[in-house]
């Protein structure tokens, strides 16, 4: 799962429903380095495609991974510029 990097930054987004995960992950994001790796935290199931969609049409940041575990959803987005 997350052996492969190292977690910047975690975002909690727990209880927040659409759009507000994107929102704020894009947020976060901006704050970050390059190379940096955000955790996401999210209950939202929608976040999955959210995030993942967000990630494919942005400049500068790559999705690495996406886990559900349970009723949370962990996306892994990298800043790349």
């Amino acid at each position: 799962m997350t052996d492969e990097f190292d977690i910047t930054e975690t975002l909690d987004v727990k209880g927040a429903s659409c759009p507000m995960p994107v929102v704020k992950t894009k947020s976060a994001a901006d704050g970050l380095e390059a190379g940096d790796v955000l955790e996401v935290v999210a209950t939202d199931s929608g976040s999955m495609s959210d995030i993942d969609g967000w990630a494919s049409g942005t400049d500068g940041v790559e999705l690495l991974e996406q886990v559900e575990d349970g009723d949370v959803y962990k996306h892994y987005v990298q800043k790349t510029a």
